[in-house]
């Protein structure tokens, strides 16, 4: 099963008079920690709506593995909007998608994970008697948000799907906490008593040196999806220039082709995957998959109850 996430962070943060995504939490911002928590959480495609602030929180993010869209209408839209722009882009690559504003940041991965076990079509984690977030979704139903007329946000839109929603219980108050005025983030760093110690594992195919890795695996994704090797730099705020010499780096390590260009015409130049790079993209990313399920076993077997 395909899973992904979309974060929002669009919005101009008024009410706390500081840009929420980027304000620390422990030793990470707040971004950082929600897109740390998928992860662990096994979900690697994650797609991240911004709008005010957009260069400094993408450049902020870059090397955290994450697509970046941008609601460009920022200032006159709503978050219904924003989710609105990362929805459209999941429905048709993954089946299932987790939903968050970005000022919800200390959910846990246990709490991703039991939402994704519940084989529920639409649920959201409930703890003490409260339902917070991420909110689970999934790939039929987000036709249906992305159809509807929009009225009471999206709380309205997912009312109206035709789906109930399924409330899982979680033993998780960092579904509740968000950041949404000073007094929040107070509330916030005071829950936030201590990291969570997981196992991290980057994975990556090496010769004499590591030469192909998730990021590079993302490019390959992206540019397969856009057709264009300049619109997957641009998702990713990388370069045009580093995009192709990463590309050119890992045919030459390969002694294969893994993008094939095709030339001007009337639509312009695109870009494409060749068979082997297909081949190795989909096999990388079901390694990578497996070696990680494997690290929380050992985790589990060597470390668990020690901290």
């Amino acid at each position: 099963m395909n899973i992904g996430a979309v974060i929002v962070a669009a919005g101009m943060s008024s009410r706390m008079g500081d840009f929420k995504p980027m304000l620390n939490i422990g030793s990470i911002s707040i971004a950082q920690r929600i897109i740390a928590t998928f992860h662990q959480a096994d979900v690697t495609k994650i797609v991240m709506v911004t709008g005010y602030n957009a260069l400094t929180l993408e450049r902020h993010l870059a090397n955290n593995g994450v697509i970046f869209l941008r609601n460009e209408n920022y200032e006159t839209t709503q978050m219904f909007d924003s989710a609105k722009i990362g929805l459209e882009y999941m429905r048709d690559k993954c089946d299932k998608v987790l939903f968050t504003p970005v000022d919800i940041p200390l959910f846990t991965a246990n709490t991703v994970t039991t939402l994704l076990n519940s084989g529920a079509e639409l649920a959201c984690p409930v703890c003490d008697g409260k339902t917070g977030h991420p909110i689970l979704i999934s790939s039929a139903i987000i036709e249906k948000i992305l159809a509807d007329s929009g009225e009471r946000g999206l709380q309205g839109a997912i009312s109206r799907c035709g789906v109930e929603m399924t409330q899982v219980e979680v033993s998780d108050q960092g579904v509740l906490h968000d950041a949404d005025t000073p007094d929040d983030y107070k509330a916030l760093l005071q829950y936030h008593n201590k990291q969570l110690i997981r196992p991290v594992v980057n994975v990556s195919l090496a010769k004499e040196m590591p030469f192909f890795d998730s990021k590079i695996a993302m490019l390959l994704t992206l540019v397969d999806e856009t057709a264009s090797v300049r619109t997957a730099c641009q998702r990713m705020q990388i370069s045009y220039s580093s995009g192709w010499n990463i590309i050119r780096t890992l045919e030459s390590q390969l002694g294969c082709s893994l993008v094939e260009r095709s030339q001007g015409g009337a639509g312009g130049g695109q870009s494409r995957l060749t068979e082997k790079g297909h081949r190795l993209l989909t096999r990388f990313e079901a390694f990578q998959e497996e070696v990680r399920g494997s690290a929380n076993v050992l985790y589990e077997k060597y470390f668990s109850g020690e901290f």
